[in-house]
């Protein structure tokens, strides 16, 4: 299969009806495309990366005139197919003398592995030799079509995880982070979907050539058994989309079967593949376009990818992954922050946009959980960006102190001697964020509209947002104690901690200055 010429990606049309398509038919104009239906939602985000990746390759636009011309009419599809099949040559799955997608150049040995070890979430070989593959069992899916195989590989490729000794981990990291912006306009194709996270030629280098510069497995792999690395100075920026740290050739095949994750019946499935460690070992400051990083202010240490993380993404992860959050370094993604400084401009009278995040949470090799989020997202001028930063650190870091003290205290009534107690208190802190959600987000959308000359945001939302905490903090407070059974409900000790409660919620230094702005000539006095 040639994953630019042949139809294998599945997508739903604009009268609802399914269907598979080549990259380059995401133009047709008759019955647009709407959205793409993978059968798993990290295939979902992978397929809009690959799709972005290869505009960005092969179609970026010279200019924001350019991006715009584009974004109000869809080019032909005979241009788009025209540009895509320059690199057709190197997008084939399975190639005996040439390359292959995503594979190793030169593979005549390494470990035979089945099909189902490119999902992420597979146990490894350690799980099923002390057959501990309890929740995620071995054998669940033995058999996969070109369009998953496909698929999953460039899943395994982006986003991978550490994976033993010498399986190197993708070059933002394992598990990173991947925000898109996403048009809110209900009749947008998909399109404009893809190409409003296309960034023009003036902000990322275009290619003059396709090589292993960019397509790492169009030459010989840049592998690291004798500590080598591969820094972004190496090569071309392009090459941060289609990173390939993992050594891989696809083997056995079988014919005429169903798939068995998406269930389509296909001539050739794959069975298996052959992998070898210590392939490339992407160090040093790369920074994907796609993914929010952590900037050390010192510039000491390079940039770090925003991962996924226990207990989902809420709004406490706003400010970084949107704008840029100056207490601990974390930035949007170099396409929001084009969004946020330039392109905006274009959605702003035509229903505006929200960002879509997403990615596993990793626990070194183990994926403990998918996560996605939509958040929202404003077009702002440059002070209104900066109030809005300001006022969202304020209100976050307030909840953050307000959970802090909620869970101490939940802990305190629970347990007699709570410092010692190892309970796990996260379900605390997620119902907490869960219930504090819906306020935040009105209230940011209120700070949003102010003019861009408002020096301090009105007494009422801070008054608002600290009566919110309050509320929520004493409504799951005493959920947590009053809800115990009645053999381990210690009324004295859940006083105690309420009252404990009231006086740090009130005393807290940040909670204080929240109040402050809430009630300012009570301050004044």
């Amino acid at each position: 299969m040639n994953l630019i010429t042949d139809r294998w990606i599945p997508i739903i049309r604009q009268n609802g009806l399914p269907d598979t398509i080549a990259p380059w038919q995401i133009v047709e104009v008759d019955n647009p495309v709407v959205e793409i239906t993978a059968p798993r939602p990290d295939f979902q985000g992978a397929l809009y990366q690959l799709l972005i990746g290869l505009l960005q390759t092969c179609f970026a636009p010279e200019d924001e005139g350019q991006w715009l011309e584009y974004w109000q009419e869809m080019p032909e599809p005979k241009a788009l197919q025209a540009d895509f099949e320059k690199v057709a040559f190197a997008f084939e799955l399975d190639a005996i003398d040439g390359p292959a997608f995503l594979q190793d150049f030169d593979l005549p040995d390494g470990e035979t592995k089945v099909i189902s070890a490119l999902l992420i979430e597979s146990p490894g070989g350690k799980t099923l030799k002390d057959n501990l593959d309890h929740f995620v069992k071995r054998d669940r899916a033995n058999q996969l079509c070109p369009s998953c195989t496909a698929t999953a590989l460039f899943t395994l490729q982006t986003n991978a995880p550490s994976g033993g000794v010498g399986h190197r981990v993708g070059l933002r990291g394992g598990g990173p982070l991947t925000t898109f912006i996403f048009p809110k306009a209900p009749s947008t194709t998909l399109w404009q979907k893809l190409w409003l996270n296309v960034l023009n030629q003036e902000e990322l280098e275009p290619a003059e050539k396709i090589d292993s510069s960019i397509l790492p497995w169009l030459g010989k792999t840049r592998v690291s058994d004798k500590g080598q690395i591969t820094s972004p100075s190496e090569v071309h920026p392009l090459h941060a989309y289609w990173g390939m740290p993992r050594r891989i050739r696809l083997t056995t095949k079988i014919e005429d079967a169903n798939c068995d994750l998406c269930g389509n019946h296909a001539e050739l499935l794959y069975q298996a593949y052959r992998t070898k460690n210590y392939g490339t070992n992407y160090e040093g400051a790369w920074v994907h376009p796609l993914t929010p990083y952590r900037f050390d202010p010192k510039k000491v240490n390079p940039p770090l990818s925003l991962k996924g993380q226990q207990g989902g993404l809420g709004y406490r992860h706003w400010l970084g992954l949107t704008l840029q959050d100056n207490d601990n370094g974390d930035k949007a993604s170099k396409t929001i922050q084009f969004y946020n400084e330039e392109r905006g401009r274009s959605l702003r009278d035509n229903g505006g946009a929200s960002l879509w995040c997403f990615g596993y949470d990793m626990d070194n090799m183990k994926a403990r959980c998918w996560y996605e989020s939509r958040f929202p997202i404003y077009y702002l001028s440059e002070m209104q960006r900066n109030n809005l930063t300001d006022w969202a650190a304020e209100f976050v870091n307030a909840a953050k102190e307000t959970a802090k003290i909620l869970r101490e205290e939940v802990k305190s009534a629970w347990f007699n001697r709570p410092k010692d107690a190892k309970g796990d208190m996260s379900q605390i802190d997620a119902q907490f964020w869960q219930a504090t959600e819906t306020d935040f987000y009105r209230l940011l959308e209120q700070l949003a509209m102010l003019p861009e000359d408002t020096r301090m945001a009105p007494s009422e939302i801070y008054a608002s947002w600290h009566e919110t905490l309050r509320k929520q903090m004493v409504h799951i407070f005493e959920t947590a104690t009053l809800a115990s059974t009645p053999e381990d409900l210690n009324l004295k000790r859940i006083v105690n901690a309420k009252k404990a409660l009231r006086i740090k919620f009130y005393g807290n230094k940040t909670l204080k200055a929240l109040k402050a702005k809430a009630k300012p000539e009570e301050a004044a006095g």
